[in-house]
């Protein structure tokens, strides 16, 4: 498994935006464009979609059919954890595992900002602009 953490921790100056999705869920297909822009726009953030596929269907061909049909350009992980429960507090103890859910990190503060459920558009920004004024 990817190490969620260190990658967290190891993002240098710009702003981490993860992004807990899976092929099956509308509302994380709905979303991804807001994070293609992202990470095409704002040089200073750092756009991770964490393919959460696994669970359902360990065969990740399928997650990567995908990203090469929606040509997706961010970085796209494949979370392969078997117990998920053993890393969900990790990421924010009030996430109840639903997806879609988005952290955002500010690597050179800590400050996090966490969303469960589908974001609107405009949404990402203002979660960004919060970890970087804190």
């Amino acid at each position: 498994m990817v190490d969620l953490q260190k990658i967290i921790h190891g993002a240098g100056d710009r702003v981490l935006v993860i992004n807990f999705w899976a092929t099956w869920c509308a509302p994380c297909i709905k979303e991804i464009p807001y994070f293609e822009k992202l990470n095409t726009d704002d040089k200073n953030a750092e756009v991770i979609l964490v393919s959460m596929d696994h669970d359902l269907d360990p065969n990740t061909d399928k997650v990567n059919r995908f990203v090469t049909r929606k040509k997706i350009k961010s970085r796209v992980l494949v979370l392969t954890e078997s117990d998920p429960n053993s890393w969900i507090d990790k990421i924010d103890k009030r996430w109840s595992g639903a997806l879609p859910a988005t952290l955002v990190v500010n690597s050179k503060t800590g400050k996090r900002e966490f969303i469960q459920g589908e974001l609107g558009e405009g949404e990402l920004e203002k979660l960004i602009a919060k970890v970087k004024n804190q």
